[in-house]
């Protein structure tokens, strides 16, 4: 599947793997913005996502090494959406905020995700069918 992507930086790099059979494609940082007690990481791209695909946008796993915590959990990229793939994180460990950026420009701050979804239609029940779980909720299954 060919994926467009349009640079919006100079500096901006094309999404690419670490190896073949990675899942997520690395993001890099273009541009660093601290606001909100937030860094705000650009990566200077945007991404034309096919219809019945969404793009989901996940810190990398060396993120433990930078006390941050991205702000949405998972960012969702909608297939009509056109502009910048960006990353915001909140702070995990440094009290009222930081002072320096944890990522700096040319950076891999992310990964993205491209994968498809089914066509879901809800349809109203007066009840559900049984299951093994039933209504048990958090921690239910076990701690």
């Amino acid at each position: 599947m060919i994926v467009r992507f349009k640079k919006l930086h100079p500096e901006a790099v094309v999404p690419t793997k670490a190896h073949p059979q990675d899942a997520g494609f690395d993001l890099t940082c273009t541009t660093v913005e601290n606001d909100d007690n937030c860094i705000s990481y650009g990566t200077g791209i945007a991404v034309e996502i096919p219809d019945g695909y969404v793009g989901l946008v996940f810190p990398r796993s060396s993120v433990y090494r930078k006390d941050l915590i991205l702000s949405n959990s998972v960012g969702v990229i909608d297939s009509n959406y056109r502009g910048e793939i960006s990353m915001k994180f909140k702070t995990d460990g440094i009290p009222g905020g930081f002072s320096v950026a944890a990522y700096e420009v040319g950076d891999r701050i992310g990964q993205l995700l491209i994968i498809p979804y089914p066509e879901i239609e809800f349809e109203e029940a007066e009840e559900l069918s049984e299951s093994d779980r039933g209504e048990g909720g958090y921690g239910s299954t076990g701690a």
